[in-house]
């Protein structure tokens, strides 16, 4: 059981708790109170020299940061160089590459400029060179021994020509020309001279004469033939062809009869050639070209 004394004390206790709180409360409110309607001290303001001078400071400083940097990065990039190509290379191959995207190629027309054209006056031909007196005659002659050529007589061809290179030598052109057909004709007249040996050669030879005009070489020509091949209708024929144009009008019959008959298809031939010509007005002739009209 507490006593009286005890109880009296608490409540003293009490009382100066609750006193010294309510003392402590009441202060703190004071205190905020005070405080909150207390004002802020007034900043002092720098000079006016002072301002610039800091910019001024930070600004080099800044400089100062990037030299820096840029120091840093050079040596970077100077020790990266140095390493090995194995290591950048493997760092490269380490690295994704960008995907390639299809671009598309357009193909232009090249732009052509026309130049303008140049008209040019064509040059007015100089008028040829008149020949002189003996080229003139050199020319002529040289046409009159090519028209013997070109009829196949070269016996007379030959004899043109070679008047031509003795009279005309100082003309080098003609006469250059003139030697060189001068070379064929004699080669053509040492063949012709040659003797065939066969009757087909000799046919062939009396033809060639017969055309030229010489009808006594053809008529030899066409009798050594017969000599080779009696039997052949054709240089029977032959034969009456040049006997008609020398005159011989019956041996010239005799030969054609003898045509007709190991052939009667020649007298479709015989009817229209000019050869025999001369034996037309013979009653013979009708009797033996149209005797099949009967």
């Amino acid at each position: 059981m507490s006593s009286p004394v005890a109880k009296s004390v608490k409540r003293l206790t009490s009382r100066s708790t609750s006193r010294h709180s309510s003392a402590t409360s009441s202060s703190r409110k004071r205190v905020l109170a005070g405080k909150s309607t207390r004002l802020k001290p007034a900043t002092k303001r720098s000079p006016a020299g002072k301002a610039p001078a800091r910019k001024a400071a930070k600004v080099v400083a800044r400089k100062q940061k990037a030299k820096s940097r840029i120091v840093l990065a050079k040596r970077q990039n100077a020790k990266a160089s140095k390493k090995p190509k194995k290591q950048t290379r493997a760092r490269r191959s380490v690295v994704a590459r960008p995907k390639k995207t299809a671009t598309r190629v357009i193909k232009t027309k090249p732009i052509l400029r026309r130049t303008p054209l140049l008209i040019r006056k064509a040059p007015v031909p100089s008028p040829p060179p008149q020949p002189t007196h003996d080229e003139a005659a050199a020319l002529a002659a040289f046409e009159a021994a090519h028209k013997e050529f070109a009829r196949g007589r070269f016996a007379d061809a030959r004899n043109l020509f070679r008047a031509l290179v003795e009279k005309f030598p100082a003309v080098s052109e003609v006469t250059a020309r003139a030697r060189t057909y001068l070379a064929v004709a004699e080669s053509r007249l040492r063949t012709e001279m040659a003797p065939p040996r066969d009757a087909d050669s000799l046919y062939d030879r009396g033809v060639i004469e017969l055309n030229r005009g010489e009808y006594v070489a053809a008529q030899e020509l066409f009798e050594r033939a017969l000599k080779r091949e009696p039997e052949a209708a054709h240089i029977h024929y032959g034969l009456a062809a040049s006997r008609a144009r020398l005159g011989a009008i019956d041996t010239a019959l005799k030969s054609l009869r003898r045509a007709l008959d190991l052939q009667p298809k020649l007298r479709i031939r015989a009817q229209r050639d000019h050869d025999l010509n001369p034996l037309r007005s013979d009653p013979e002739f009708e009797q033996l070209v149209f005797a099949s009209r009967d």
